[in-house]
């Protein structure tokens, strides 16, 4: 496989909890500058296949392999290194702390003080974090605002905007359209667009395929742990999609 090929490639992966097949021989790639859907209904598999893209789960069985070269991505903080950068649908972001301190949470700048000492170095946070989001196109009102302040889709944009600030090359984003109004889910879509515009590749997972269909390059497709299906967006339609997740069977409209 030539290192420009794709940028994430699983090969073969199965994993079981117990008695459960959570996933089985699944193969699943998402191409350089690339939108992948992911679909499917409750309990098709589709957050264990991220969990252990992302180092929260070992499989069982399989092959990662990112830019060509095979990894071994046992933890979240590899999968970081690496330029995976997920957001999940609760965002991970605290409540009562500031824009910009969200911006940088747990790679916060700091200056040494008497070579010993280190102090926050906010005005670094402030100018970066302000910088970085006009630069999105994200508008926010003042970065010393709490993030409880905040809209759901001004959240995720700040979460999106700090991963690809943050040198991402592949964004996971879980459900990032679920309970925000239609005009806030219109606008994390666009922050999806211009995310693949600037060259990262995005995995999206959501139950709306009418929001994914509207940004995404191609769908993969999982029921009971197992890939049923796997669509250029010129193959199929929004509607064909739904059918093949309702139904379990890729006949169902093609």
């Amino acid at each position: 496989m030539k290192k420009d090929d794709f940028l994430i490639k699983m090969v073969g992966i199965s994993k079981q909890f117990g008695t459960v097949q959570a996933l089985k021989n699944v193969d699943f790639t998402v191409k350089h500058q690339e939108v992948v859907g992911l679909v499917g209904d409750n309990g098709a598999g589709k957050s264990t296949l991220i969990k252990i893209l992302t180092g929260v789960h070992l499989p069982d069985e399989g092959e990662i392999y990112f830019e060509g070269e095979k990894q071994y991505i046992d933890s979240p903080k590899k999968a970081r290194d690496l330029g995976i950068e997920t957001v999940y649908q609760n965002l991970a972001l605290i409540d009562l702390m500031s824009i910009a301190r969200n911006f940088f949470l747990g790679r916060e700048p700091v200056r040494k003080f008497a070579k010993v000492v280190n102090f926050l170095d906010r005005k670094k946070i402030d100018k970066v974090a302000k910088e970085s989001l006009k630069e999105i196109g994200i508008k926010i009102r003042s970065v010393d605002e709490e993030v409880s302040l905040l809209s759901g889709g001004e959240r995720q944009a700040i979460a999106i905007g700090r991963a690809i600030y943050f040198g991402a090359k592949l964004l996971v984003l879980d459900e990032p359209t679920a309970a925000l109004s239609i005009k806030e889910s219109h606008k994390v879509l666009d922050y999806v667009t211009d995310a693949r515009e600037r060259g990262l590749s995005v995995i999206f997972i959501t139950h709306n395929i009418y929001h994914v269909y509207s940004v995404a390059d191609r769908f993969t497709i999982l029921e009971h742990g197992e890939k049923i299906g796997d669509f250029n967006k010129g193959e199929v339609s929004a509607e064909d999609i739904i059918d093949i997740v309702r139904t379990g069977e890729t006949s169902a409209r093609l």
